[in-house]
């Protein structure tokens, strides 16, 4: 029997539906090769992100989807990338595909940790990821990523400083070390523009721009320098957090800028252990603040509950109230606090840890909703 001819393969592929997009790949324009000879047949898919969450899903379906044609002995499926990125115009950092803002009503929420750890995580895909520090006030990212030290310079332009990745730029790099910075509007304003504008970024598919929390100067500067293609806001769940959130959320529709979702940190502190001699089916009354909460031990008496020791469901309420999702939630532990002080992100200093996974799986969905975004931007060929 004959290798199907290639137009059959793009039929069989015309099955295979991106979730998302909600049209087949082959209308998307995402299958980008096929060939077919002696029973072998080729299919390149080339998606809009390298974080694509259901990759490994089309293209088990895709492959199924080929092996079942008539005469096909063997069907390899090539899974490629390619981020197509924002397409309005901007007359600086024209090689930069994404400018994400990432944002939170008050400090202390943990937005510079959620930074590194989708950068990172990003980078983990394949992606070219950078990481703009523009809290200015506060400038964590050096420490975060491990780096430290001036940045070299070549012909006018700064060379970013690059650790597991990820290429960065702050102005702690620039200052000495405890040296505060005690500038008005204006000048953020204007180091915000020579840090887009005179680095040597070079080819990036997303810089995450970590901003000092609140809506002030630089928020407003950032949006008016170049076209963000969303934010995300990082908050907790305690009352307080979430209320300073919905101020973000309001500047950020005010600029025009779309809000890809909430990323909500210290979602709750699992406290673990173990009676040891336990019997099946004792319990462990443990003091959560003003109460006692009864917890069931199993067989080998282990037990575990989780702590909310900032409240819960802030973050998903806001979601529900606003529109957008929740991209994910980070519980408290020791190990993010750790990476952070020691310059290797927790997606980078236990990959394999529930912590790490959280934040791929973040990363992935922020990525989703950009390719959604993007996509939705491009006039698709039928």
């Amino acid at each position: 029997m004959s290798s199907p001819s290639k137009e059959m393969v793009l039929d069989a592929l015309r099955q295979v539906i991106d979730p998302d997009l909600h049209k087949d790949i082959v209308t998307l324009g995402f299958v980008t090769e096929v060939t077919s000879c002696d029973g072998v047949v080729k299919a390149v898919i080339n998606l809009t992100t390298p974080a694509c969450p259901v990759k490994d899903q089309l293209r088990d379906q895709a492959k199924g989807f080929i092996e079942a044609l008539p005469g096909v002995k063997q069907a390899n499926v090539e899974m490629t990338a390619e981020v197509r990125g924002n397409q309005a115009p901007r007359k600086i950092a024209q090689n930069i595909r994404h400018f994400v803002a990432v944002s939170s009503g008050k400090g202390g929420v943990g937005k510079s940790t959620a930074t590194v750890n989708l950068a990172c995580a990003l980078a983990k895909t394949g992606a070219k990821v950078g990481v703009l520090d523009c809290d200015i006030y506060g400038p964590d990212i050096p420490m975060m990523m491990g780096l430290f030290g001036q940045p070299e310079q070549k012909e006018k332009k700064l060379i970013p400083k690059e650790n597991h990745g990820v290429k960065t730029m702050s102005i702690g790099y620039l200052l000495e070390e405890d040296k505060p910075v005690i500038w008005r509007g204006p000048m953020v304003h204007k180091l915000i523009e020579q840090f887009l504008g005179d680095v040597e970024w070079g080819e990036l598919d997303y810089l995450l721009v970590d901003m000092p929390p609140g809506t002030g100067d630089a928020q407003l500067s950032l949006a008016q320098i170049v076209p963000l293609s969303g934010a995300v806001l990082v908050t907790t769940p305690q009352a307080v957090s979430t209320f300073d959130v919905g101020k973000s959320i309001g500047m950020f529709k005010q600029v025009n800028v779309e809000v890809l979702g909430i990323v909500e940190n210290m979602a709750g502190y699992a406290i673990q252990g173990k009676v040891n001699g336990a019997k099946p089916g004792q319990s462990v009354e443990i003091q959560k603040g003003d109460r006692v909460e009864t917890v069931q031990c199993d067989a080998d008496g282990n037990f575990i509950t989780v702590v909310n020791i900032f409240g819960s469901g802030g973050a998903q309420r806001l979601c529900e109230k606003h529109g957008f999702p929740l991209l994910g939630q980070i519980p408290l532990n020791p190990a993010v606090r750790v990476g952070g002080d020691g310059g290797a992100p927790v997606v980078i200093s236990d990959p394999e840890g529930p912590l790490s996974q959280a934040f791929m799986q973040i990363a992935g969905k922020l990525a989703q909703r950009l390719a959604i975004r993007e996509h939705a931007e491009l006039p698709i060929l039928q």
